[in-house]
């Protein structure tokens, strides 16, 4: 009874049970277990505690040194809490706290909010800092709402530069820290060498040892960087198993040879670079553990022998959850935890009655079948992690922007770097990826399985005309497939954990019969294992692996599909018989503009989130009823996004998709580019003249106008001329003699709904501006007139009109599906917002049709006005300029053109402009731009209430399009507000210095 004198509760429950009783005998005969590794290991003392630093060692000696002994069992546990139950579950938590001095707690559902206010509660009935835990192995998410989600360990296993995966461990830390949690409890050190492994599988880096201790040790470093205690899992190794331990006792029949070999490596290599704790499994392993279907966790000759004699482990050792039932099976509550602790554990994980297991540790202690060293070597080994983890210095948790430091936008930079390093492409027959010539490209889109597909479809349409088949069956399938050559096919399964990963007969059939016809193009997004279930790889071309279905995921593949982004990664696990581990293929990155965070191109979210303000404030205010605005970096779209809707008393809120009669800015986005073709191509100097250009003005006064006075607007042209006063009659509506209401073969141009003009009116039109009068000084004056000559220019030197002109050369091979002049012909009502309700002109709603006035009366179809557009198709013209005239993988124009278009020529007489590009503005004079932007950039603006503008030295596209104009264009507010000034404003002050 030498315990006696410590005895609180332990007394009481030890009479009560007989514990004092002569006949009691140790579960386990501890010292003949010593005695046989004795023989075998080198001498390791286990007892022998290794301090950090004194500091550790004073504390520990003052806490150990003022416990009781309730205390010093109490920190042995640690139990299961939640966040998402009631009130008697929180007073359960309490008393174990207050009552029986718990160690730690582990917590499981909930919200980060609530947790964080439990934590403090419960801290603060402890007088020894709880640990606090959670197994959040791909985030908290893994257990908390409204909490960050990494991908999954086989994801992160694809990828070669492990750094990406400490910046992983960093960020999981990072967020752990801020909750007050201590262990969440990882890396992972199985190695999934079992395909139809029920429980680990996704969970595991990889079937080879050498990319799971590389992961692993990543995934350490990131985490102990953070201060968040590591914990190796499973050991021995969790990975070759065909049962769930969670519901029996899965068997690990290797032998001790491969277990040293492979299982044992991971742990050999992390231990050897500080791993700071161990989670032993509830596994059967023969040939470490003589007793038939013994628990691993609960075998002496695993848990010391192996672990931390013959593997020199010093650090905290913890059982997997006692509650699981390959544990709960074999012992009840209580008799669990003290085989557990006898067998060399720590910290006994969800113990599911602590007051029973507390019981039968007290009733084993006053019997000496556990000494005091022994328990001495557990509590110690506690309080020096404790130390080591900042809880000699606790802090409660502050609740305030909880919610926003734990989703951070660094995740979501983090998150596409991630995505973009393991996406593995495993075959690309006749190198089909990345699809190049878009031009020829007719493709379609097949969904198969049962999970959403949103981001991955809306990001392909961003590159290509991608059409999304539906099918309800193989025959209606085949028919809606027939006039396609390319076929994507998505395979989308729940990224929720748990969920099948297989493929349904039905999704076997329709992959087969669409290889069998059409060239394929598999993406699956779902885990690697999936794919064996695919008999025959043979008829289809490219294969995807993107391992979840993630937004990020379907994002990423999309870009590497269409060469936004390169491949990189490798496969982690074999998918036999078709594909090995590290199967891999790189493929070819092309100049398209892809996506990503803010961050990763050096600028600052939150700084571009305040852009909702500025946009919020312009549609309250009326000024406009919808926008689009979009920013890009180094090649890299940032920021995109919609406000408002498409009128005031229209519900239909702005999509990204949408297309904007976008105005002037098709002078840069359809004509310009054709005209720098024929410069490029020497069919035009710098110094030919318009009479030379178009013999219409041979006989003109602007006959000797250079081609670059004409671009640099310093031509003395007219502004412009109301062409469509003269066609209205004296009641100033539509004359008969000008217009239809029905078209025919003279009157074939539409100018609006109902109304078709004369034919030969642009004869007219060209007429006047030939007869108009120069302006009696030569200065910088806008003229419209200069694209409107253009595109007569462009017509007679390539003898294709303007529109099917830059459909061919642009707007088709550089993926601008969305661009287009006249887009009712294309494209629904629906998707275009309106431009104005004209009561002078049309006497209607402008929607679908061009709002300026003389190209709707050149059948909407010129040189000034006309496109119909959205941000993205802009942004890709605008990149294609940045990169000199180069845009996925082909050249449109030379550098050298670019740079002659893009310099101003008249500067030192106070014209800005370049070739047809706007500049910013001169010092002392107003302009199109917020002023901050350097000399080298250029754009344009529009009517409409419409900007592209692109920064050389930046890298950097700003696009923000509107429908100002509705309904009535005569007040432009958004311009003396400077909105759109205002905007590109804060996206400079975004870049970080």
């Amino acid at each position: 009874m030498k315990h006696f004198r410590y005895l609180s509760f332990c007394a009481l429950f030890a009479l009560v049970l007989g514990c004092a009783s002569k006949k009691m005998k140790p579960v386990v005969d501890l010292k003949k277990q010593a005695d046989t590794v004795a023989q075998t290991e080198p001498e390791f003392d286990i007892y022998q505690q290794v301090y950090e630093s004194e500091g550790q060692r004073k504390w520990v000696d003052s806490v150990y040194n003022k416990m009781t002994f309730d205390e010093k069992i109490g920190q042995l546990f640690m139990v299961s809490a939640y966040s998402n139950k009631d009130s008697a579950h929180i007073k359960s938590i309490d008393r174990l706290v207050a009552d029986y001095k718990v160690g730690g707690l582990i917590f499981f559902q909930g919200g980060p909010g609530r947790q964080a206010r439990l934590t403090n509660r419960y801290q603060s009935k402890a007088k020894v800092p709880l640990f606090i835990a959670i197994d959040g192995e791909w985030g908290l998410a893994m257990r908390l709402d409204s909490t960050y989600r990494f991908p999954w360990n086989m994801t992160l296993g694809a990828i070669k530069d492990k750094k990406l995966i400490e910046r992983v461990g960093r960020q999981m830390g990072k967020h752990s820290s801020r909750m007050g949690i201590q262990f969440n409890f990882g890396p992972v050190l199985d190695i999934n060498t079992n395909p139809i492994n029920p429980i680990i599988g996704f969970r595991s880096f990889g079937e080879t040892k050498e990319n799971v201790s590389e992961s692993a040790l990543a995934m350490m470093k990131g985490f102990q960087s953070q201060h968040i205690i590591s914990t190796g899992k499973h050991f021995p190794g969790h990975g070759d198993t065909e049962a769930d331990s969670h519901y029996s006792l899965p068997l690990i029949n290797h032998s001790r040879e491969r277990l040293e070999q492979v299982e044992f490596d991971p742990y050999k290599k992390l231990i050897g670079h500080g791993l700071e704790s161990v989670m032993v499994a509830h596994l059967n392993v023969p040939s470490l553990e003589s007793r038939p279907n013994y628990p691993s966790s609960i075998s002496y000759d695993i848990v010391t022998n192996v672990l931390q004699k013959h593997l020199r482990f010093r650090g905290l050792v913890f059982t997997d959850a006692l509650n699981m039932k390959a544990a709960s099976n074999y012992l009840k509550p209580g008799e669990i935890d003290l085989e557990a602790f006898l067998a060399g554990n720590d910290i006994l994980l969800c113990a599911e009655d602590v007051p029973r297991a507390y019981e039968k540790i007290c009733a084993a202690m006053q019997d000496s079948t556990i000494t005091d060293k022994r328990l001495e070597l557990s509590v110690r080994k506690i309080l020096k992690y404790k130390y080591k983890a900042g809880l000699n210095r606790y802090q409660p948790i502050k609740t305030a922007n909880l919610f926003d430091d734990l989703n951070a936008t660094e995740n979501d930079a983090l998150q596409y770097e991630l995505y973009e390093n393991a996406i593995t492409v495993l075959k690309n027959d006749n190198d089909l990826l990345p699809i190049k010539d878009l031009e020829t490209a007719k493709i379609a889109y097949v969904k198969l399985g049962d999970d959403t597909n949103s981001a991955f479809v809306s990001t392909l349409k961003k590159y290509a005309d991608v059409t999304e088949v539906y099918h309800d069956n193989l025959d209606s399938l085949n028919v809606r497939l027939k006039d396609y050559n390319k076929v994507i096919v998505g395979f989308h399964k729940s990224d929720k954990a748990w969920k099948s990963h297989a493929f349904a007969d039905q999704d076997l059939q329709k992959l087969a019969k669409i290889a069998q016809d059409h060239v394929v193009i598999l993406d699956a997004f779902t885990k690697p294992y999936s794919l064996m279930q695919v008999a025959d790889f043979s008829t289809i071309e490219a294969v995807v692996q993107s391992y979840q279905n993630s937004t990020f995921a379907q994002e990423v593949s999309a870009e590497i599909i269409f060469g936004a982004v390169d491949a990189k990664g490798q496969l982690p696990v074999s998918i036999a018989p078709h594909f090995k581990v590290g199967d891999g293929l790189t493929t070819q990155k092309l100049d398209r503009l892809g996506f990503t965070a803010p961050e990763n191109v050096g600028m600052n979210a939150y700084v571009l989130s305040q852009i909702d303000g500025i946009a919020q404030k312009a549609i309250a205010q009326k000024m406009t009823p919808g926008i689009q605005v979009l920013v890009a970096r180094r090649g890299k779209v940032v920021y995109q996004k919609s406000y408002g809707t498409h009128d005031y008393t229209n519900p239909t809120k702005v999509a990204n998709s949408d297309l904007y009669d976008i105005a002037s800015l098709t002078k840069i986005v359809s004509t310009l580019p054709n005209v720098m073709q024929q410069y490029d191509r020497k069919k035009v100097t710098l110094e030919t003249t318009l009479g030379e250009m178009l013999p219409l003005f041979k006989d003109s006064d602007k006959a000797q106008i250079h081609f670059k006075e004409l671009l640099s607007h310093y031509a003395r042209l007219q502004a412009w001329i109301p062409f469509y006063e003269s066609t209205l009659d004296a009641s100033k509506k539509p004359s008969d003699k000008y217009y239809r209401k029905i078209a025919d073969s003279r009157f074939s141009r539409q100018v609006a709904d109902s109304l078709f003009i004369r034919n030969d009116y642009h004869d007219t039109i060209m007429k006047k501006i030939i007869d108009s009068k120069l302006l009696p000084k030569k200065e910088y004056k806008y003229s419209d007139f200069t694209f409107i000559i253009l595109r007569d220019y462009l017509e007679k030197a390539t003898g294709q009109p303007l529109d099917v002109l830059s459909e061919a050369n642009f707007f088709k091979p550089m993926g601008m599906n969305n661009t287009t002049y006249n887009p009712l012909a294309k494209f629904n009502r629906y998707v275009i917002p309106p431009t104005e309700i004209d009561t002078y002109f049309r006497y209607q709603t402008i929607d679908g049709y061009v709002h300026d006035m003389a190209a709707a009366m050149d059948g909407g179809i010129a040189g000034h006005a006309g496109v119909f557009s959205n941000a993205m198709d802009v942004a890709k013209m605008m990149q294609m300029f940045l990169q000199k005239g180069h845009y996925g993988g082909k050249r449109y124009f030379s550098a050298e053109t670019f740079d002659v278009f893009n310099t101003c020529h008249y500067c030192a007489e106070g014209n800005r402009r370049g070739l047809g590009l706007d500049k910013p503005q001169l010092p002392g004079t107003a302009g199109p731009t917020c002023g901050c932007v350097p000399m080298t950039s250029f754009g344009h603006t529009g009517f409409t209430g419409t900007i592209a503008w692109a920064d050389p030295e930046n890298e950097l596209i700003y696009v923000f399009l509107s429908n100002r104009t509705y309904p009535e264009s005569g007040v432009n507010t958004l311009s003396k507000e400077n909105i759109r000034e205002d905007i590109q404003k804060l996206i400079y002050s975004a870049i970080l210095k």
